[in-house]
């Protein structure tokens, strides 16, 4: 797992935590990837939405079928960019609508295809399994969650 951001340095998130980047979304474009994850969170995923790196990306994984996930407000990014086209997705309350072309849920975590939406912070580790499961299996995903104790 590798963590990019769109500029150098800590990005500070919308709940004030600060996170530091392992590398730059510049130089993240530089490889290839088996699944990019777009994290939630207004205004980052406005921040995303606004780049045109970000859709670059993004239009690179759907023409390779490769994974693509976003979580919480980040789902309207791959809505914006055409990527839910055809699908069913989750997202935070009231950032997207059903619509004719894309069905909207409010499933803690939607997999459709090659996309994984997730519906926000209390889904999260749901969502993580899912991203597990998508890339390693259901074996290793089980694996994973028998360490979380979870209920």
């Amino acid at each position: 797992m590798v963590t990019a951001g769109l500029t150098a340095g800590p990005v500070k998130a919308s709940r004030g935590v600060v996170l530091v980047p392992d590398t730059t979304l510049d130089e993240a474009l530089r490889q290839e990837w088996d699944m990019v994850v777009l994290p939630g969170g207004l205004p980052g995923a406005d921040h995303l939405n606004e780049d045109p790196r970000i859709a670059e990306l993004l239009r690179r994984m759907a023409d390779s079928g490769r994974f693509t996930g976003a979580i919480c407000a980040a789902p309207k990014v791959l809505a914006d960019k055409g990527l839910l086209k055809g699908h069913r997705a989750t997202c935070y309350p009231g950032i997207l609508e059903s619509t004719a072309e894309t069905e909207i849920t409010d499933a803690p975590v939607e997999c459709d295809g090659r996309i994984i939406t997730g519906r926000g912070p209390g889904t999260a580790m749901d969502f993580a399994l899912a991203l597990i499961e998508s890339l390693l299996g259901r074996q290793k995903r089980d694996e994973v969650e028998r360490q979380l104790v979870r209920p």
